[in-house]
């Protein structure tokens, strides 16, 4: 069944532009746009969509709308994922939206809105209950966290740092092991051993990405 998906942005134009790029994949139904947060829980409460996606500045104030929404529909409808979309890379706000958890939640620049298969594939991903971060938000958090004495993160090589930051971006193994230019079985070595050196080597295997990636961020405690 195609992905039921309700689109957010109080600019007309953008939802026109993306209403009509959604259009166009067969595997996605766009039941829904919105214009401000009110619209927006209005909307997810009639049709309870597989994945929302909707920008983070609406009205009144065009600041954080859209996280206050996705954490608020996270919470109410978790069987709704969330993507949010930025015209930056603002880390404050990343925090802030993976506070409760990074699971069904996405942040993305607007940016990747052009890149159609890229997007339609964060959105599946929040709607399985995975987590998807835009690549240059991972690079910058790398970037704020080289410097930290205390990160658990400088235990890894520079290959086991790339698997990681690849598996925070939301990829799965195999598009991993492509991006990365390797097997699949030195992949699964390099993982574990991620895995092993943050500790997470006795973690349930459904949760240690999650408990990685979190590591990663430290925007919350692991939790078993």
């Amino acid at each position: 069944m195609a992905l039921r998906v309700v689109f957010a942005d109080d600019n007309y134009l953008v939802r026109e532009g993306v209403s009509a790029l959604l259009a166009e994949v067969e595997d996605v139904d766009l039941v829904d746009t919105a214009a401000d947060p009110h619209s927006l829980m209005k909307s997810v409460a009639e049709h309870t969509p597989d994945a929302v996606l909707t920008d983070i500045r609406m009205p009144p104030t065009h600041t954080n709308e859209g996280i206050e929404a996705a954490r608020r529909i996270r919470a109410e409808y978790p069987g709704t994922g969330v993507v949010v979309l930025s015209q930056y890379v603002e880390e404050d706000y990343v925090f802030e939206l993976l506070a409760d958890g990074v699971a069904g939640m996405g942040y993305l620049l607007k940016e990747r809105v052009s890149d159609l298969a890229e997007l339609v594939r964060a959105l599946h991903e929040v709607a399985r209950g995975g987590s998807v971060l835009d690549p240059k938000v991972v690079e910058a958090l790398l970037a704020r966290r080289a410097g930290d004495a205390r990160s658990p993160l400088l235990g890894l090589t520079e290959r086991e740092r790339e698997v990681l930051q690849q598996m925070a971006t939301g990829r799965n193994n195999t598009t991993i092991a492509k991006t990365l230019f390797m097997s699949d079985r030195a992949l699964e070595k390099h993982i574990g051993s991620v895995f092993q050196k943050l500790g997470l080597g006795d973690e349930r295997e459904v949760n240690r990405r999650v408990v990685a990636v979190l590591t990663y961020l430290e925007v919350a405690p692991p939790t078993r």
